[in-house]
């Protein structure tokens, strides 16, 4: 009796296989830019967290940009690195803010509540885009999780204009907002999805970088 190759099992590539896909190097660039962000954080070395965080989006876009303009890549290889950009999407823009806001309230108990919507938010809104995707081609429901990590950034420019406590008030305000807009039912466009904007936040994140470093030392 032959057994015919078509009908044995598939055997799947191996975990680490996928690590060596450039764009999943590029994501994972990004997570160890998160990670930084979030020691910072509990540190108190804000401006260290800002310029992990900015990074991180920047890595997640360039992931994208590489992904599209590399050719022969596998279904396994693409559905993989769709899924490892979710995860490391609620680290990035859920768990990594949250603890930024904690860390600037030293971890006053009122501020897990603000901490909790902004994870909850990201957690749903990618729930809800892993089932929906795109509201069209170009169009999400709800504001895009990386928009979190770019607008904190911005709003901390201004940390030196206020008091801790009043800055701590504004964060926590503004986390809220963001975690609201997260899961509103608003069209937002996939900003990530035009190089020239993805160049763009290259010049916004050198920038961003040069003005934190120079206070840090």
């Amino acid at each position: 009796m032959t057994i015919d190759k078509a009908e044995l099992p598939i055997k799947p590539p191996t975990i680490l296989s996928f690590v060596k896909d450039l764009p999943n190097l590029c994501s994972l660039a990004g997570l160890a830019c998160t990670l930084l962000s979030i020691y910072f954080s509990i540190l108190g070395i804000f401006h260290g967290a800002m310029i992990g965080m900015v990074w991180a989006v920047a890595f997640d876009w360039a992931d994208g940009l590489i992904a599209r303009r590399m050719h022969g890549r596998s279904g396994n290889e693409r559905v993989f690195g769709g899924q490892l950009d979710l995860v490391i999407d609620i680290v990035s823009y859920g768990v990594a803010p949250a603890v930024l806001v904690m860390s600037y309230g030293d971890f006053n108990p009122a501020f897990l509540l603000c901490a909790f919507l902004m994870l909850a938010a990201s957690a749903i809104r990618l729930s809800y885009f892993s089932t929906f995707g795109l509201s069209d081609k170009s169009q999400y429901t709800g504001l895009a999780l990386d928009n979190n990590n770019l607008i904190l950034v911005f709003v901390f420019l201004f940390e030196g204009f206020f008091s801790k406590g009043q800055f701590s008030i504004a964060l926590y305000i503004c986390g809220v907002l963001l975690a609201g807009l997260n899961v509103a039912q608003i069209r937002t466009p996939k900003l990530s999805s035009n190089p020239r904007n993805v160049y763009i936040l290259a010049l916004y994140t050198l920038a961003i970088t040069a003005f934190y470093l120079s206070h840090l030392v």
